[in-house]
């Protein structure tokens, strides 16, 4: 049984990718809470990535680091803080994990690092300048690592648009603005958590061992299409 590592499993995308895997995965969660699921393949550890230490892990097959935030203002009210905390929890929060563990990682099965980004580090969004230079951080990170820790350990992210969790709530609180925000995609719609669980599961399994240093886009075609 592979082990994974995820860090931020109890919400959003992170919780939905332990649901997806709980069952066949020895699955170690690292956040803040514990997941509101109990399973015998689930361990859990307290831990606030920014400020505590890690747990002690001897080996593992994959790492997937999930949070994030959505810091959305204009230029004139993001002070400098605001840039250096967004850049804290996405960048610098997934280097210590990947210091910790990049060892243990190394003696895993078809080992391989998950990571997160977003779409909007390729389109143009207003409000988006403090998350975006973050997550532009993270792609860095990506093909970075991916090229240093070839041909053993793969790096790839993610980078979904706006997504139905808790995270995304302030984007989605009204009919009008889910309507709004399904309407500006071209394939009409945006994300469910589960979806990106399932591109998850696929870039760390076997089927995705050709894969590195790549950064897939799950837009809904808004960063693809003008229609």
């Amino acid at each position: 049984m592979r082990t994974i590592v995820i860090i931020g499993g109890s919400k959003g995308i992170g919780n939905a990718i332990v649901n997806s895997v709980l069952n066949t995965h020895k699955v170690i969660n690292i956040s803040r809470s514990a997941p509101t699921r109990a399973h015998a393949n689930l361990t859990h550890y307290n831990c606030d990535i920014l400020t505590d230490e890690l747990p002690e892990i001897e080996s593992m097959d994959s790492l997937i680091y999930c949070p994030g935030s959505i810091n959305l203002k204009p230029i004139s009210r993001l002070s400098l803080d605001d840039f250096r905390e967004d850049f804290e929890i996405n960048v610098l929060g997934a280097v210590k994990a990947i210091k910790k563990y990049v060892d243990a990682l190394k003696k895993g099965e078809n080992p391989s690092i998950l990571l997160f980004s977003t779409v909007a580090t390729k389109l143009g969004m207003p409000f988006h300048a403090s998350i975006a230079s973050a997550k532009s951080g993270v792609e860095g990170l990506v093909k970075s690592l991916g090229a240093e820790l070839a041909p053993t350990v793969r790096v790839n992210a993610i980078a979904p648009t706006v997504t139905h969790t808790e995270l995304a709530s302030k984007l989605l609180r009204n009919d009008k603005m889910v309507e709004a925000i399904s309407e500006r995609h071209p394939l009409k719609k945006f994300l469910n958590p589960e979806e990106v669980a399932e591109m998850a599961v696929f870039l760390i399994s076997g089927n995705a061992a050709s894969m590195s240093g790549q950064i897939f886009q799950m837009d809904c075609g808004i960063t693809s299409f003008k229609i």
